[in-house]
C-alpha cells in the first residue's frame, strides 16, 4: 500500500471544503478480507479512499487524510477522519457505512462545511 502526502494551502483547503460540502455525500467502497465475523477496513485504507474520492470530486490533488482507527464493516457505523492543510487547518470528514456485501464495504463520506484553525 502507498500513502500520498502533500501540502494543501488555505485556498485549496477552502476549495476542497466547498466542493465536498456542496456534494454532501460521496459513495465509496473498498474490499475487505472475508472469514472474520465482522469485516474491517484498515484506517490507512479508509483514509486513502477518502482522499482519492475528495480529490476526484474537487479536481484538486489528493489531500492528506487520517483516520483514527479501522472501520468496522457494519451498516450504520460512523467514524470521523481529518483532512489537514499545509497551514495546519483541519477539515473533519464523516465516514458512514451504508452496506456490506460479500467482500465489499460501502460507505459515504461527508466533509464538514467549515475548517478549523490550526491548533496552537
Amino acid at each position: 500500500m502507498f500513502q500520498a502526502r502533500m501540502a494543501i494551502g488555505p485556498s485549496i483547503l477552502t476549495s476542497v471544503a466547498a466542493v465536498a460540502a456542496g456534494t454532501l455525500l460521496v459513495g465509496c467502497s473498498a474490499h475487505v478480507e472475508i472469514g472474520k465475523p465482522t469485516p474491517k477496513l484498515s484506517a490507512d485504507k479508509v483514509a486513502d479512499t477518502v482522499a482519492e474520492k475528495l480529490a476526484a470530486t474537487t479536481g484538486q490533488p489528493k489531500p492528506q487524510v487520517t483516520c483514527p482507527e479501522d472501520l468496522v464493516g457494519k451498516v450504520g457505523t460512523t467514524m470521523r477522519c481529518t483532512l489537514t492543510g499545509s497551514d495546519g487547518r483541519i477539515l473533519g470528514v464523516t465516514v458512514n457505512v451504508t452496506s456490506v456485501a460479500k467482500d465489499q464495504v460501502n460507505f459515504d463520506i461527508k466533509a464538514d462545511d467549515k475548517s478549523s484553525p490550526a491548533p496552537n
